[in-house]
């Protein structure tokens, strides 16, 4: 089974998603069976490249939230993710900016065959230690830390060979419905918008899991059964 997650790099319920997305998979029956892929929406793509602005800062100018409501809104997440075992999790004292190369290198990592380990690298980075990830050395960082080819890796960036791909990889989700982000898709048939709780998403699994494997019926003899008529006992001769 398949679940597709997109996500934007500094979106702090994308990183509180994919927590509760990797906990769902863990507690799932079958998890040895599914196959997590994420996957690029960048939604920073308006800040100025090679500029980084402080989390107060982008609320106000982007939302008109400043003051006490982005005090609050921001420490409601980080409360969440710590009662949920994600500490540290910084958010509001933390900075933004345009994340187009940081996704490009996501893209780079994951045909790499490190989709899983660059994800969780960057958002560990980025809410975990409150770093920057948006600088080609930000990212040639990351790529060591992933043991990535860093000459290949600071090409590709440079060359903005993945550019295209994530263009392409938003283009998806949002043909697929997604108006924002995180955006799950479960089996290439459930649609989950937003960092649902784990336990919703554990359901989620079990159920696109029952629809495409239905029990199968077990020969076991002359076993009593009822049926619709009412029971009968088996003749024995």
């Amino acid at each position: 089974m398949k679940v597709d997650i997109w996500s934007e790099v500094t979106c702090p319920w994308c990183g509180l998603g994919h927590h509760r997305l990797a906990w769902a998979v863990e507690r799932f029956e079958h998890a040895g069976e599914v196959e997590v892929v994420h996957h690029s929406f960048p939604l920073s793509s308006s800040f100025p490249e090679g500029r980084m602005f402080s989390v107060r800062e982008a609320l106000l100018r982007r939302h008109g939230v400043g003051g006490g409501q982005a005090e609050a809104s921001t420490r409601r997440i980080e409360a969440l993710a710590a009662a949920e075992s994600l500490s540290p999790y910084r958010v509001l004292d933390n900075q933004v900016g345009n994340t187009d190369l940081a996704h490009e290198f996501l893209a780079h990592a994951s045909a790499q065959g490190k989709n899983r380990e660059a994800w969780d690298a960057i958002f560990d980075t980025y809410f975990g230690r409150a770093q920057p990830v948006f600088s080609p050395d930000d990212l040639l960082a990351l790529s060591d830390a992933l043991g990535l080819d860093r000459e290949r890796t600071r090409q590709a960036l440079a060359q903005r060979r993945y550019r295209e791909q994530v263009r392409d990889d938003a283009a998806r989700a949002q043909r697929l419905g997604a108006t924002g982000a995180p955006f799950i898709v479960v089996d290439g048939r459930y649609g989950v918008p937003g960092a649902q709780d784990s336990d919703t998403l554990l359901d989620l699994l079990r159920t696109a899991w029952n629809d495409t494997h239905p029990l199968a019926p077990v020969a076991g003899g002359d076993v009593p059964a009822c049926g619709p008529d009412g029971c009968a006992v088996p003749a024995h001769g």
